[in-house]
C-alpha cells in the first residue's frame, strides 16, 4: 500500500511541473500578451482589389482564374435597390460573364456617412472602412455602394449617377437617381437604376477600351470610355441623369450594342 500511494504522490509532481511548464511557455518572454502576437500578424493583400477600372476585366468574362463571382452591396438606410433591380443585374451578369459556378449578389445596410456630397477620395475611403469580400481561391469578388448626397464634381450640364473608379469598385449616386426618376414622364427608379449599374459595370469589363481590346472603332474619345453608338448602353450619356431620361425611351433598359458584345466576346465573355 506504501509502495502504492509513493508512485500516486510522484505523478502529482510530475503533472504539476508539466502544468508550470505549459503555462511558462505560453507567456513572452518580454511579458506581452496573446493579443500583441496576433496584431503582429502579416496583414491580408488585398492589392488585387485595388487597381485601376479594367484591370480585373478579363478575370471577369471569363472562366479562367475565377469561376465564380461574388458581388457585395452595401446601401445606404432607406435607399435599398427594389428587388427588381437586383434581379435584373444579376441577370445582365448572366448573360455576359463566363461564370459556371454561380454568380451571387448579397446586400447590406449601412449608416448614412452625412455628407451633401462625395468625392472619389471620400468613396474609396468608405469601402476601404467597410468592404470584407476580396477575391479568394476561385471566387472574383466584387464591392458596390448605393450612397445618398450627390457626386461632388456635378456640374450645369450634368449630374454623376454613377462612377466605376476602381477594377472591381463602383458607387451610385441613390439621392440623385431619385431625383430624376421623380420628375414627371421620368423613367422608374427600377430603370434608373439598372441602367446605371449595368453601365459602371461594363466600364468593369473593360468597355470601351478600358482593358478590352476594340474589335472595331467605337470609342468615342471626346467623351472618354465610351461608345459612338447613341442607343447603346455605353453612350456617355447613361452617366448623368439629364443624359440618361433623355436617352431612355418607353422605359426600356438600353443594351449593349453589337461592338460592344464583339469586345466583350473576344475578350473572355459571352
Amino acid at each position: 500500500m506504501k509502495r502504492i500511494l509513493y508512485i500516486i504522490g510522484i505523478d502529482r509532481k510530475m503533472v504539476q511541473i508539466i502544468l508550470i511548464a505549459l503555462v511558462m511557455s505560453n507567456c513572452s518572454s518580454d511579458g506581452s500578451s496573446g493579443e500583441r502576437g496576433q496584431s503582429q500578424e502579416a496583414p491580408m493583400d488585398n492589392s488585387a482589389n485595388l487597381r485601376s477600372v479594367g484591370d480585373s476585366s478579363q478575370d471577369l468574362l471569363d472562366d479562367g482564374d475565377f469561376d465564380r463571382l461574388y458581388v457585395e452591396l452595401f446601401y445606404i438606410e432607406g435607399l435599398q435597390p427594389s428587388s427588381e433591380t437586383i434581379a435584373g443585374f444579376k441577370t445582365f451578369l448572366e448573360n455576359r460573364l463566363n461564370k459556371p459556378a454561380g454568380i451571387a449578389i448579397e446586400l447590406f445596410p449601412l449608416s448614412s456617412p452625412g455628407q451633401a456630397s462625395y468625392t472619389i477620395s471620400d468613396v474609396r475611403d468608405i469601402e476601404d472602412d467597410i468592404r470584407t469580400a476580396y477575391n479568394e481561391s476561385s471566387i472574383l469578388k466584387v464591392f458596390g455602394i448605393f450612397l445618398d448626397g450627390e457626386y461632388a464634381e456635378n456640374t450645369d450640364e450634368g449630374s454623376v449617377l454613377g462612377v466605376a473608379y476602381r477594377n472591381t469598385s463602383f458607387v451610385l449616386f441613390s439621392d440623385t437617381i431619385r431625383e430624376f426618376s421623380g420628375q414627371p414622364l421620368s423613367p422608374s427608379t427600377t430603370v434608373l437604376e439598372r441602367t446605371v449599374l449595368d453601365h459602371e459595370f461594363g466600364h468593369l469589363m473593360g468597355l470601351v477600351n478600358a482593358g478590352t481590346p476594340l474589335q472595331s472603332e467605337h470609342q468615342d474619345t471626346e467623351h472618354g470610355r465610351h461608345c459612338t453608338t447613341e442607343n447603346c448602353l455605353m453612350y456617355w450619356t447613361a452617366e448623368t441623369g439629364e443624359g440618361l431620361v433623355n436617352m431612355i425611351s418607353g422605359g426600356s433598359i438600353p443594351e449593349l450594342d453589337q461592338a460592344c458584345l464583339q469586345d466583350l466576346r473576344a475578350h473572355g465573355g459571352k
